[in-house]
């Protein structure tokens, strides 16, 4: 996910998140999404970025709509071509109406149609208390991480068939909040609930609305996140941060004709941190 992150001092990085994986060197693509087209916001950087590996790996050109990053895209460009599909770098603020048309209209003319969206573009700011949370952060989060991945899905409907797959990144903490990000846990809420009810609406038009909600993950901005990630993930079960490379499979699945029963579902990566729902 491409993310903003922000703390109150510099982050203690231990050295197992220094370099995130984003896909495994062992990881054998099975052709499960060969001719596919599929757009992904945030795709430049992290979760996004493998996920656009991965779908490539699976024979899917893959469209990447970034903010500001562009060393980040053009290496996911790299990645993606280097397993032999095409890649379509759109770089803008997801935030602005114009840019979403914009987006809408650049993909139909490149592609006419797609088969897969992903929404995966989002910020979080680290805050200790509500009192530190600005009507301004509030404002910001809401406005990128929920409100524009509704208006950006309805611009990208009408370029989706009966079959297609729209998947949304929510969190961990949509199910037991955070007491440093609650902004941004209220958005994966909303983002929970949004998931369930586009899924039951869209039913009819056979186009299936699914989910996935990561814990603690390596990225390259996750680090700049919190003010010490000596114990990062080492709260869950596993006692360890994911990575990437073990987040993206999921997105292939839903992404596939394997999860063709599947639709309003949530999968769980977060190192088995039970949560319901």
């Amino acid at each position: 996910m491409k993310t903003q992150n922000k703390s109150d001092s510099k982050s203690k990085v231990p050295k197992e998140g220094l370099f995130p994986e984003i896909i495994r060197n062992d990881y054998r693509g099975s052709r499960k999404l060969e001719g596919k087209k599929a757009v992904i916001s945030g795709g430049d950087s992290g979760i996004g970025q493998a996920v656009a590996v991965h779908f490539a790996r699976e024979g899917a050109d893959v469209a990447i709509i970034y903010k500001e990053s562009d060393d980040d895209a053009k290496e996911t460009k790299k990645l993606v071509e280097k397993e032999g599909q095409k890649c379509l770098l759109i770089k803008g603020d997801l935030t602005r109406k114009a840019f979403r048309t914009k987006c809408a209209d650049k993909i139909k003319a490149t592609w006419k149609k797609i088969d897969i969206l992903v929404n995966n573009a989002g910020i979080h700011t680290s805050k200790s208390s509500l009192e530190k949370i600005s009507d301004e952060q509030i404002l910001e989060t809401f406005d990128t991480n929920i409100i524009s991945m509704i208006s950006f899905t309805r611009n990208f409907l009408p370029l989706i068939d009966k079959g297609g797959r729209i998947i949304c990144t929510t969190s961990v903490t949509a199910y037991r909040g955070s007491d440093h990000l609650i902004d941004y846990a209220a958005t994966k809420g909303a983002v929970l609930s949004f998931i369930r009810s586009l899924a039951d609406n869209l039913a009819e038009k056979k186009i299936l609305v699914n989910g996935i909600a990561p814990g603690p993950i390596w990225t390259p901005l996750v680090k700049e996140a919190f003010d010490d990630l000596s114990k990062f993930g080492k709260d869950t079960p596993l006692k360890r941060a994911g990575q990437p490379s073990e987040v993206a499979p999921a997105y292939v699945f839903l992404a596939s004709k394997d999860a063709s029963y599947i639709t309003g579902e949530i999968i769980h990566i977060n190192g088995g941190d039970f949560v319901g729902g």
